[in-house]
């Protein structure tokens, strides 16, 4: 939480924090009844409400750039600490005082874009509620503001010398880079490297929040390198933080959070323990598994963790297992699950390239469970190791009774997919059915609902949800200025023209796309590559839809993957755990992900065998 500032400014700071808490918790509370409420109209009183979804987008933004401006008071925005804090404690002093300072530069530069982009869509009117759009992107330039203003009062109350010599410093960097305009015009696409591959590394390394440094990088491209208004880079943050799908976010973080308050997690976890609690590993192998089964469901990577981890961490952690791998584990699992229909990649890829979205959905099943059985073989290796008692081996009676009482919570994930499947629900929607599900299982079976403690559950979703929106809003803004240049088809092309037919191909589409995860994410990457690169594979013989998996679980590698894979941050953010701590535990992970990559390359028919 934040420190206090002293007189006016406590005063100030409490008051914007009330606000911020108070306005995120009841916009969390207020997407959950109305998209529960669409579902009622539509599936059980056959009257939609049309104006329901356009309702829940509008308020969505505000709830993404005010839960970002919570997370960025409470010091909750994800960062890469790792050389940091190996520095000198006077050292990380200073460079805590710089990372402050170019978070400020950075949101006063946004903060006229944010104007600009209200202005531009202030001629739209919404088609059910014929509302002007200024009411929803008037978000951004509230949340730029509030957050200018937190950061200031955060100012007064660092020690002066460090804080005047961080002005001072970032101040004569924006101004160089200014002078440098000239000269970077001129470089064309050069500056692709300069500013993504040289300052976005140094930056995050540097310990500045992932999303800042993402959008920095961004801002300076495209007000120093182009001549493409900067009012763009808040449009397309606009865009990637609102996506209609990632609404799925904070409500599968609210049901995690639910399930642990009703007692449903504890009852579930003692079955799991029970099954396999005396295996060594016993609960990694769960968290494999629970993954594979939920992946898909909400359409959102990060919403799948967030049902997941709130579940099973405590209680391996009470077990013994490090935060720091459990939530590299999540990552790789992440991952691994890419492929798991109904996945909205698949759907995405089967759009824009034609394919068969049947034939995807039966092609992705084997290939995640071929890297799920890489993953597990590394949870055996490390748990051979491990010297610790288990408890004794459950009896069968036991195992029932067990059981017995988890039924209505294991039943849970089995509602959520069924109600997808069966058409209830949207994957948007279906998060709201789990947490009515979960508050009437509270209520009239397990007798256990903590009232006192759900506002500060909705704020601590829309907190944790701010940060991931935040970082993949910047992630969308820096994409779309990567592609905008151009290099996309001439990379597609470049790849095209290499000797050694297919197997060059594939090795070469693996680095590719493990690249483009990582740096542009899975769906943005798909709608621009998916068109130039199918075409190819299939004058080189490679199946379409091995190919897609191909594609698919190496785009996933490289979002899960450090520096820049956004899904990395996502999975320590709802693990509860610092980037830097999980870093020494991730490549294990994911050395085994690319041997099982490899595989499922190799063996075209884990692909198509089943077609």
């Amino acid at each position: 939480m934040a420190v206090a500032v002293p007189g006016i400014g406590a005063r100030l700071d409490r008051g914007i924090g009330a606000f911020l808490e108070t306005g995120t918790a009841a916009l969390v509370a207020a997407e959950i009844v109305i998209l529960f409420a669409g579902i009622l109209a539509r599936y059980v009183f056959h009257r939609p409400l049309i104006w329901s979804d356009e309702l829940a987008s509008i308020l969505f933004l505000w709830l993404a750039v005010l839960g970002s401006a919570l997370a960025f008071r409470r010091g909750e925005n994800l960062r890469m600490m790792t050389l940091v804090n190996r520095l000198p404690q006077a050292v990380q002093r200073q460079i805590e005082a710089v990372v402050l300072a170019a978070s400020l530069a950075f949101l006063a530069m946004i903060l006229p874009a944010s104007i600009a982009h209200v202005e531009l869509e202030a001629v739209v009117i919404t088609a059910t509620l014929e509302l002007s759009m200024t009411w929803r992107t008037l978000a951004m330039p509230v949340g730029i503001a509030l957050m200018i203003a937190l950061a200031l009062l955060r100012i007064a109350r660092q020690p002066q010398r460090e804080m005047l010599r961080a002005l001072a410093l970032v101040l004569a960097v924006c101004l160089l880079m200014w002078l440098m305009k000239p000269v970077l015009m001129g470089l064309g696409r050069l500056n692709l490297i300069v500013f993504f591959l040289v300052i976005v590394p140094l930056t995050v390394f540097a310990g500045i929040p992932i999303a800042f440094s993402f959008g920095m990088a961004t801002f300076g491209y495209l007000a120093l390198a182009t001549r493409i208004s900067t009012s763009v880079l808040v449009a397309r943050l606009d865009a990637g933080m609102s996506h209609f799908i990632l609404l799925s976010i904070p409500l599968f973080v609210f049901l995690g959070l639910l399930i642990e308050m009703t007692g449903m997690a504890a009852l579930m976890v003692r079955f799991l323990a029970n099954l396999l609690g005396h295996v060594r590993g016993g609960l990694h192998y769960v968290l494999v598994a629970a993954m594979y089964l939920v992946s898909g469901i909400s359409g959102s990577k990060a919403a799948d963790m967030a049902a997941i981890a709130p579940v099973l961490f405590p209680e391996m952690e009470k077990r013994g297992a490090d935060r720091g791998d459990l939530s590299a584990l999540l990552a790789a699992t992440g991952a691994q699950t890419e492929t798991i229909p109904p996945s909205l990649i698949l759907i995405t890829l089967g759009s824009v390239t034609g394919m068969s979205i049947a034939a995807l959905f039966t092609g992705g099943l084997l290939p995640g469970a071929v890297l799920g059985l890489a993953l597990c073989a590394v949870v055996w290796r490390r748990s051979r190791k491990d010297t610790r008692s288990l408890p004794t081996r459950a009896s069968g009676r036991e195992l029932g009774m067990s059981f017995l009482v988890a039924l209505p919570a294991l039943a849970l994930p089995f509602v959520i997919r069924s109600s997808v499947i069966e058409g209830v629900a949207t994957a948007t929607e279906v998060s709201t059915i789990g947490i009515v599900y979960s508050i009437i299982v509270g209520l009239l079976i397990y007798r256990r609902f903590d009232w006192p403690r759900v506002a500060p559950m909705l704020v601590q979703t829309a907190s944790l949800s701010g940060a991931i929106l935040l970082i993949v809003g910047a992630a969308t803004a820096m994409a779309w200025a990567i592609t905008q240049s151009g290099f996309s088809q001439n990379l597609a092309h470049a790849i095209g023209q290499v000797p050694g037919g297919k197997l060059s191909f594939i090795v070469l589409s693996i680095v590719l796309f493990i690249v483009l995860g990582s740096v542009l994410e899975g769906l943005p990457a798909i709608v621009l590559f998916g068109p130039l690169m199918f075409p190819i594979a299939r004058e080189v013989g490679v199946h379409e839809v091995h190919y897609a998996m191909i594609a698919i679980l190496a785009m996933g590698v490289g979002l899960f993957a450090p520096p820049f894979g956004i899904g990395y941050y996502a999975s320590c953010a709802i693990g509860g755990c610092d980037p830097d701590r999980a870093l020494a535990h991730i490549w294990t992970y994911l050395a085994a992900l690319m041997i099982g990559l490899v595989v499922v390359a190799a063996v075209p028919w884990i692909s198509i065998g089943f077609l």
